[in-house]
C-alpha cells in the first residue's frame, strides 16, 4: 500500500486503523487543515476521494492533537467500514485501553458511553466497559506514589508459537541464571528507597517455576526486606505457569514467602492443542497443579486464549467450562494476537476466525452465569476478530496488580531483563517509562548502568 500523510504525527495512527481491516487499499493518502476551531480532514482512496468537518473546542496542544487523532480516525473507519462492508467490535479504537479512555471522559463530567456510541463501538462492548468500572469501585486509585514492584523471571521450559517475549527453553538459558540472580539481588537491594506507597508485587516471565527450587529461593529472599517493611496488605502474586512445572516444594516455599495469589496457566484444556502450541503438559496436568495447590490457599488465576490453531468454538467453550469447574479465583480470556517475535507472527499476516465473536461471546455468557464479574481489559494490535483481553474475578477476588498496571494509575518498579519501569504523575496527566535491555547478556553486562538510571528516574 501506497501512504502520504501531511500530518506526521498522524502516520502511524491512521496505519492502525488500517491494519484492522482484512481488505486494503491500494492507495491512501490524507491531509489535514485546521481552521477556527474546525478539524478538515481529506481522504483519497483508491482513487476515491472524501472530506470532513469536525468542530471541538481547544484548551492546549494535547487536546488538540488528541480531537485531530480522534476525527482523523473516525473518519477513516468510517470509510473503510463502508468499503469492505466490515464493521470492527471496537469501532475506530485502536488504543489498547479502553477503559482509561472512559475514565478520561468521566473526569471530565462527560458519559463516555456517547464518545464510544460515537466512535462505532458496539453496544455489547459499552456495556462491558461500564461492568468493569463498577468493578474496579474500591481498588481503583489515582495517587501519587503508589507503587507496583514487578520482577521479570524470562525462562520457561519451551517457547509456546504465539509468544513474542524473550524468553527461550531454560536448557538453552540455564547458564546465565547464576548471574542473572546476582543482577536481581542488586536491582532488588537498590529498588527498596524506591518504593513508595506498595499496593502489590508480581514475579512473572515467562514461567517463573522453571526455576528450581533453591533459584526461586533467591528471588524471594530479595524481594522479602521490601516486602515486609511494607506490611501485610500488600498483594502479592507469583506468575507460577505451566502446571508440568509445579511442585510441593514450590508451593510451600511461596507461602513461606507470604505469596498470596498463584497463576496457573493451561491456555487450553484441549491436548491436542496444547502440543499444537507447543506444550509439555496435559489436561489432566492442570487438575493436578489445582490439587497440589489447595491446601495453601492462594488465589488462582486462570488463564486462557480464544482463537488457538484448529479450535472450533466447542473445543474452546469446553476450556472455559473446565476453568470454571476448577474453582479459580481469575479467569482472563485472551483473544489470539499477532506479536513481533512471535513464530506465528512470522508466518501469517492477519489473523483470522470466523468464530472468534462467539467464542467470546459464550466466554461473556459463561463466566458471568456463574458468578464471575469482568473487572481488567485491554486490547492488542493484530488481534484475532479485534476484540480484547478481559479478566474475569470472583467478588472480592480482583487482582491489584492487574488493575494497577492496565489502567496506569500507580509507580510500576519494574527490575530483570526487558522490565519496563513507569512513573504515573497523576496531576500532570503524565506517564514516563524506562526499558531495561532485553536479552540475557546485555541487561547483565550493563546491570550497574540500569541501577544508576532507575535511582535517578525514581527520584
Amino acid at each position: 500500500m501506497t501512504f502520504t500523510t501531511d500530518c506526521q504525527f498522524l502516520e502511524n495512527e491512521l496505519l492502525d486503523v488500517v491494519r484492522l481491516f482484512k481488505s486494503r487499499p491500494e492507495m491512501l493518502a490524507h491531509a489535514f487543515q485546521y481552521k477556527e476551531g474546525v478539524f478538515c480532514n481529506s481522504f483519497s482512496v483508491d482513487g476515491k476521494n472524501f472530506y470532513y468537518e469536525d468542530g471541538g473546542t481547544v484548551r492546549d496542544e494535547l487536546e488538540f492533537k488528541r480531537l485531530e487523532r480522534r476525527f482523523a480516525k473516525l473518519r477513516l473507519y468510517q470509510i473503510l467500514s463502508a468499503e469492505y462492508g466490515e464493521q470492527m467490535p471496537w469501532g475506530a479504537l485502536t488504543g489498547i485501553r479502553p477503559t482509561k479512555l472512559a475514565y478520561m471522559e468521566k473526569e471530565q463530567g462527560k458519559d463516555f458511553a456517547e464518545l464510544f456510541q460515537k466512535m462505532g463501538v458496539r453496544a455489547e462492548n459499552i456495556a462491558l466497559v461500564a461492568q468493569i468500572l463498577a468493578a474496579q469501585g474500591g481498588i481503583y486509585e489515582k495517587k501519587d506514589g503508589n507503587t507496583d514492584l514487578f520482577v521479570s523471571l524470562p525462562f520457561c521450559p519451551t517457547k509456546c508459537a504465539y509468544c513474542s517475549f524473550i524468553t527461550a527453553p531454560i536448557d538453552k538459558t540455564r547458564h546465565f541464571l547464576p548471574a542473572y540472580l546476582d543482577c536481581l539481588d542488586k536491582e532488588l537491594q537498590a529498588a527498596g528507597e524506591s518504593v513508595g506507597n506498595l499496593r502489590s508485587v508480581y514475579i512473572g516471565g515467562g514461567t517463573p517455576f522453571a526455576l528450581d527450587v533453591p533459584e526461586l529461593k533467591r528471588v524471594l529472599q530479595a524481594i522479602e526486606p521490601i516486602y515486609v517493611r511494607h506490611g501485610a496488605n500488600v498483594e502479592y502474586t507469583v506468575e507460577a505457569g505451566r502446571p508440568d512445572v509445579f511442585t510441593e516444594e514450590k508451593l510451600s516455599l511461596l507461602k513461606d514467602f507470604g505469596v498470596t495469589r498463584i497463576c496457573i496457566n493451561p491456555q487450553s484444556f484441549s491436548d491436542e492443542t496444547l502440543q499444537k502450541i507447543g506444550r509439555k503438559h496435559t489436561e489432566q496436568d492442570v487438575y493436578n497443579a489445582f490439587a497440589m495447590s489447595a491446601k495453601y490457599g492462594f488465589d488462582i488465576n486462570v488463564d486462557l486464549i480464544a482463537g488457538l490453531e484448529g479450535e472450533t468454538p466447542d473445543v474452546f467453550v469446553r476450556s472455559v467450562q473446565k476453568a470454571v469447574q476448577t474453582g479459580a479465583d481469575n479467569i482472563t480470556v485472551h483473544c489470539l494476537s499477532l506479536k513481533s517475535g512471535a513464530k506465528l507472527k512470522e508466518e501469517t499476516e492477519y489473523l483470522e476466525n470466523d468464530f472468534i465473536s462467539d467464542m467470546v461471546s459464550a466466554s461473556r455468557e459463561i463466566l458471568g452465569s456463574n458468578g464471575y464479574e469482568p473487572y481488567y481489559m485491554y486490547r492488542q494490535k493484530y488481534q484475532v476478530g479485534n476484540n480484547e483481553n478481559v479478566g474475569w474475578t470472583k467478588p472480592n477476588k480482583a487482582c491489584v496488580y492487574n488493575i494497577d498496571i492496565m489502567e496506569e494509575i500507580a509507580d510500576n518498579l519494574a527490575v530483570g531483563a526487558n522490565a519496563v519501569s513507569k512513573r504515573v504523575f497523576t496531576d500532570k496527566g503524565l506517564i514516563t517509562r524506562l526499558a531495561s535491555q532485553k536479552d540475557l547478556p546485555t541487561y547483565i553486562a550493563h546491570v550497574e548502568e540500569t541501577i544508576e538510571k532507575r535511582r535517578k528516574f525514581f527520584l
